[in-house]
């Protein structure tokens, strides 16, 4: 986005470089690839964070707003709602699209946001791949709030593992080892020595959680990562064992994050929120006519994620054919600017902000990021696996 330093990049590029560099993201960790990441990161000059920074914000200062907290509650299903939930997230994803103002500047565009984790572990090891292998200038940093690869590690020790025995804490999820994730599961689970556990494995005696270790010993368990997607189990239905725990129960365990911060902060909230960098968003029950212009609109399921079940190009009888209009909103659609210049032609990009919100701190503290670069309509790694310079990245912020 800054085209000296983009030029430079590009320039200094070489297929060898960017092989050592993917060795050491997979090979170093013992796995094979299983989605694409991007010959290069994105640099992000500081007017532009600022943007972004603004934005989330107004969206901080929405979630924690009692009528805001009240009118979420709808958000989650019934059938999923969990006790004992915290008054936070305590991961916020916020997404943004990279696009141009009438003016031609640059600005973003809010997208999508989680209360739920990220890449968390990933995104530091790609970040530092990035930097072993190729020339990241001086002033460009991927952390903020002046976090370095250490101290960063070490509040995702407190934010996961708390005071805990790290034995005594499990990432948990549904299948991990077939997730497209499951590299950063690993990473984690390496960093901060805890368990990762399908769910298939957790087991109840009364209000408290085991599994068995190697040896066949109960381990209790105090306190889960989650990165399990509730809603994933429906689509699983058919393969779920009879005898399985029910985390909706009252149980004697703590959360992070709380899984019904899932639900309460994500595209629910898009309509919410009012600021310049936010396209306008309605639920689709809630909208008395519609849009003459709906090419000018995107249509997006409520609960689902990685691009699932949207409509980009979304016309009056696919509006019609809904069944649980409640549960989609339409949202004004956001036109991506091809602001990455790459070797083999222009490239569209995302940022994402990732937030850390302590139990002991007032506000959300911004850490890391991820960025995604594509040359087609959607962006996600799942959609460009036969075009270069596109998949997953990191964005470098400028400092100076």
């Amino acid at each position: 986005m800054i085209a000296a330093i983009r030029a430079r990049y590009n320039e200094d590029f070489t297929r060898e470089k960017y092989q050592a560099f993917l060795d050491e993201i997979w090979k170093d960790n013992g796995l094979e690839p299983v989605f694409r990441i991007a010959e290069t990161p994105v640099f992000i000059p500081a007017d532009f964070l600022a943007m972004m920074k603004s934005a989330s914000d107004t969206i901080i200062n929405t979630i924690g707003r009692p009528d805001y907290l009240k009118a979420s509650d709808k958000a989650i299903p019934k059938q999923w709602k969990v006790p004992h939930e915290k008054d936070r997230p305590n991961f916020i994803v916020i997404d943004f699209a990279v696009c141009q103002a009438g003016n031609g500047r640059l600005e973003p565009r809010l997208i999508e946001l989680q209360g739920f984790p990220s890449l968390f572990a990933f995104q530091d090891t790609m970040t530092q791949a990035f930097r072993h292998h190729f020339n990241i200038p001086a002033g460009w940093d991927n952390f903020l709030n002046n976090f370095n690869s250490g101290s960063y590690k070490e509040l995702l020790k407190k934010m996961i593992v708390a005071d805990h025995d790290p034995k005594e804490v499990i990432l948990l999820e549904w299948k991990p080892s077939q997730q497209k994730t499951f590299i950063d599961f690993k990473i984690t689970a390496d960093w901060l020595g805890i368990k990762i556990l399908c769910l298939t494995e957790l087991k109840q005696d009364g209000r408290k959680l085991y599994y068995l270790d190697e040896k066949g010993q109960p381990i209790t368990v105090k306190r889960i990562y989650n990165r399990l997607i509730f809603d994933d189990l429906q689509t699983e239905k058919s393969d779920l064992p009879e005898q399985l725990v029910d985390l909706t129960q009252d149980l004697d365990v703590e959360w992070v994050s709380h899984p019904n911060w899932f639900y309460r902060l994500s595209k629910f909230t898009l309509p919410f929120i009012q600021h310049e960098y936010v396209p306008k968003s309605w639920f689709l029950d809630e909208i008395p006519v519609l849009p003459n212009d709906l090419e000018h609109f995107v249509l997006k399921p409520l609960f689902s994620y990685a691009g699932q079940g949207v409509k980009i190009d979304c016309n009056k009888e696919d509006i019609e054919a809904i069944k649980d209009p409640q549960n989609w909103i339409l949202q004004e659609k956001v036109q991506y600017a091809p602001a990455v210049q790459t070797p083999t032609g222009p490239a569209i990009t995302e940022i994402r902000l990732m937030y850390f919100w302590p139990d002991d701190a007032k506000q959300p503290i911004l850490v890391h990021n991820l960025a995604r670069i594509s040359k087609g309509k959607m962006i996600g790694v799942g959609f460009n696996d036969d075009v270069n310079w596109v998949g997953g990245s990191c964005a470098f912020f400028e400092t100076r």
